[in-house]
């Protein structure tokens, strides 16, 4: 990698740069904030989320309808309460209106320009960011919105149906439709996490202190998502952003870019920057770089969870929620090591997890490793109960061995990791620096497993000698298919029976008889097993739920009645038409109409092998995951 990097004033930064960690990075050293980015972060993500959800908001004449409310109505009303020089004063705008308006905000040189030429100053938002406040300012706006403009609606009540055009300023029109889905960049839930958004923070102040100091030297900067996630909470309070960068505001507008494509150049600039400045990795976890390069949108994460900031389960208290985090690992030679390549090729790192997944091991040859700056070498979802992760340097053995030696071991556990600065952790291991960075862990959807078990009695007793022997041999009556439901860790959360005899069970040739089919009844236990001995016990006492089985009616195939009053009629169809062909559920109640599901043909994620090339009818041979 070169040793400089240069921009388009021809300044260059030296190899020699002296490192310094983002904790040192004070206020006196970069520029102050005046404006709580935690509670700010927080509330924009709050209030995106809420956008988001409006689909009404986004429909055209709502949209035109708001703009012009914000043009000719608010803007004019929140001038007249400003006073130069002191705190934006405490009102809110209508829902639309206050879209538009964060929306405007975030193009600080147009708004500024908007600002200065109609009213000669710059209107500011007020910092309010909890909802007892938030209700007041609120109230306080619709009260001086009604007195002062009796003839408009405070809220958005545009006619969808009339003709009449409507007639708005396309600066802002456009301004509104690039932040349409804006949301999705800052969806993650952990994106809300008091820990995350610190760390976040200090990043931000160490992204504005490379821009102080080598503004002229890059050309352009590129955030990450966790730092574009505080510049845009800074930019929507405008006077603040105006004080706070009033040294350096022309160079914020030429360094930095928020929207719109980057080059791959200045994006390399960027980590090359930071890393010099810093010693640490621009990329970690939560704080990627989800921008479009050059046309070409950037790679997506690993996996795409459905994660949730609540726990959905509330009844069963032998379901543990689970939680998963996302974790990268970056690597990086030591500067002062002189290695040759026959010195590293018979070296290689393995990954593993602290707690389960023992099978689990990951391999990086140390060759492929540089001493210049950072590399990825995994990116990864863990859930929280693995503990942590363990990284081993290890050396291959000799022509005779297949086996290898463990040279250093490090290892980073989740809760040090949460306490860390940044939540970035860095330890090296002889050669090898290792820097491990993640989000905080969030709730993701519950993973059960069902496997078989014994068979049981009416009871719930497995069909045992041993119970018979507890039982003082007194035969064991019924029989049950029973299959145990595992969670996440292995842990027994349920147990599934399916009643399929009646009589007694004794070591003679006396078996139970089959039942009939409207007895075949279906029963769910919550709960593990009571354990007698070894493996031999019983199920859980608690029923939670209970299926029993119906004569179907003349369009229907069978239907269950399930105990909470729900009947469940299936049907299927068989046809040489695969998109035809399936099973139809329809699930009835006495407090709704019917509603129906049709359960179709899955599609498998597929991949083949660039290496492979194979003819006839190998060519299309494809790996699946599942």
């Amino acid at each position: 990698m070169p040793g400089t990097c240069s921009g388009g004033s021809g300044t260059e930064i030296s190899d020699s740069l002296n490192t310094r960690t983002l904790s040192e990075i004070s206020e006196v050293g970069t520029i102050r904030i005046g404006v709580d980015l935690v509670s700010a972060s927080r509330r924009n993500i709050g209030f995106l989320r809420a956008v988001n959800e409006s689909q009404w908001l986004h429909e055209e004449p709502n949209i035109l309808e708001a703009i012009r409310r914000y043009d000719e109505v608010w803007m004019q009303l929140i001038c007249d309460l400003t006073v130069v020089g002191s705190t934006p004063p405490m009102v809110l705008p209508p829902f639309d209106v206050e879209w538009v308006w964060f929306c405007h905000t975030l193009n600080p040189a147009s708004y500024r320009q908007y600002c200065e030429s109609r009213f000669s100053k710059l209107i500011g938002k007020p910092a309010i960011f909890d909802e007892e406040n938030e209700e007041y300012a609120f109230m306080r706006c619709k009260e001086i919105w009604v007195q002062k403009y009796p003839s408009e609606s405070f809220e958005n009540e545009v006619d969808s149906d009339s003709k009449d055009p409507i007639f708005v300023n396309d600066d802002i029109l456009s301004e509104v439709k690039r932040q349409r889905f804006l949301y999705s960049r800052f969806s993650e839930p952990y994106m809300s996490e008091l820990v995350y958004l610190i760390a976040a923070r200090q990043r931000y102040k160490g992204f504005s202190f490379l821009l102080q100091k080598f503004s002229d030297g890059c050309s352009h900067f590129v955030p990450a998502s966790d730092i574009l996630l505080m510049w845009i909470a800074h930019l929507s309070y405008p006077t603040v952003y105006a004080e706070d960068l009033k040294d350096m505001w022309d160079d914020m507008g030429k360094a930095a870019r928020l929207w719109g494509p980057m080059k791959a150049k200045e994006v390399k600039e960027t980590k090359k920057l930071w890393e010099k400045t810093f010693d640490q990795p621009y990329e970690k976890a939560g704080g990627g770089l989800g921008m479009e390069f050059d046309r070409v949108t950037s790679v997506k994460p690993p996996v795409n969870l459905m994660v949730s900031d609540t726990d959905v389960n509330t009844n069963y208290k032998s379901m543990a929620p689970r939680f998963i985090l996302e974790v990268c690992v970056f690597l990086k030679l030591k500067s002062r090591m002189k290695a040759t390549q026959e010195d590293t090729k018979s070296d290689f790192l393995r990954l593993g997890m602290v707690r389960c997944h023992r099978a689990l091991k990951l391999d990086k040859q140390i060759s492929n490793i540089s001493c210049d700056s950072w590399q990825k070498a995994w990116h990864l979802y863990c859930e929280f109960g693995t503990r942590g992760l363990m990284l081993e340097l290890r050396h291959h053995g000799g022509t005779c061995f297949n086996g290898s030696k463990s040279q250093g071991t490090a290892v980073f556990h989740w809760n040090d990791l949460l306490r860390a600065p940044s939540l970035t952790m860095e330890r090296g291991i002889e050669q090898v620096r290792v820097a491990v960075s993640i989000t905080p862990p969030v709730q993701a959807p519950y993973l059960l497993k069902c496997v078989p078990d014994r068979v049981t009695d009416d009871s719930g007793a497995m069909i045992s000698d041993v119970i018979l022997r507890l039982n003082r041999y007194r035969p064991q009556e019924g029989r049950w298919l029973s299959r145990t439901v595992l969670d996440h860790a292995g842990r027994e959360c349920f147990v599934v029976r399916l009643r399929v005899g009646g009589g007694f069970w004794r070591r003679g040739g006396e078996t139970p008889s089959t039942v009939k089919w409207e007895d075949r009844i279906i029963e769910i236990r919550a709960g593990s097993w009571s354990y007698v001995a070894g493996s031999i016990g019983r199920a859980p006492e608690k029923v939670v739920g209970t299926a029993t089985p119906k004569e179907p009616t003349a369009q229907y195939q069978a239907e269950w009645l399930f105990s909470t009053g729900d009947e469940l009629m299936i049907s299927w169809e068989s046809s040489t038409s695969t998109s035809t062909s399936g099973m139809t559920f329809t699930l009835r109640n006495q407090t709704s109409p019917d509603s129906s599901l049709k359960l179709l043909k899955g599609r498998k994620l597929q991949y083949q092998n660039r290496e492979e090339h194979v003819e006839d009818e190998d060519k299309d041979k494809m790996r699946r995951v599942f």
